[in-house]
């Protein structure tokens, strides 16, 4: 009887959710210091279907706003907007977080710390890859406190370029990023915002948006 309970609120919250809040709820893992790991399907080991309705759902929720460029930050980022650019039929930009012997001296420059590895990262774009007529939907998979995001927008707005908006995968609603990047006046989208976690009782609580019914997942451009 008590399994059949929790079958049951199981299938009451997947009635009021989202797919890629069901796909966290089902496969992503919670581990101690209420930290979301989702790298079974998201940012180590990739589930095609799941990144296509992500780039999808985000090219819904900016219809009607002009895009023609994508960019987001090695390396997670890049599969959500390598899609995402698909559909658009425009070009991808990532931004290097590291230099390499080929590396140009001609290149945006901003700054980001990592929290994951307590570190800060200088992250650059080459000039010949961002441009003043450009208007950029900066991607991520996931979005805390915020540092990634900012230095995107600070690489949009060195080439004077306009951010037409910001679509997230998961936003860690518990940490300040996405809070300010609205008060900022951003358009921000993102499919998942986590409200709260719990390690000790697995359990994962989510931000309640306006719900829309995903029809159809395949990557065209017309969409």
């Amino acid at each position: 009887m008590h399994q059949r309970n929790n079958d049951y609120q199981l299938l009451k919250a997947f009635n009021t959710m989202n797919f890629l809040e069901e796909k966290i709820l089902i496969d992503g893992v919670i581990k101690p210091g209420n930290i979301l790991k989702v790298d079974s399907f998201l940012n180590h080991q990739i589930d095609i279907d799941i990144i296509r309705q992500i780039a999808y759902e985000i090219k819904r929720r900016f219809k009607g706003i002009p895009v023609n460029k994508v960019l987001t930050i090695e390396a997670s980022g890049i599969a959500i907007a390598t899609l995402l650019g698909q559909l658009y039929d425009v070009p991808v930009v990532f931004a290097k977080k590291s230099e390499t012997a080929n590396s140009t001296d001609d290149k945006y420059m901003s700054e980001a710390y990592s929290f994951t590895h307590k570190k800060m990262n200088n992250v650059f774009v080459s000039r010949p890859y961002l441009h003043a007529t450009d208007k950029v939907l900066i991607v991520d998979d996931f979005l805390a406190d915020g540092q990634a995001v900012h230095a995107l927008i600070d690489l949009v707005h060195q080439a004077g370029g306009e951010v037409a908006g910001i679509g997230i995968a998961i936003e860690k609603g518990q940490q300040q990023g996405g809070k300010v990047l609205r008060e900022e006046g951003y358009h921000l989208e993102s499919i998942a915002i986590v409200e709260s976690m719990d390690w000790e009782k697995q359990t994962i609580r989510f931000r309640e948006q306006p719900k829309s019914v995903l029809k159809k997942t395949n990557l065209s451009a017309e969409s």
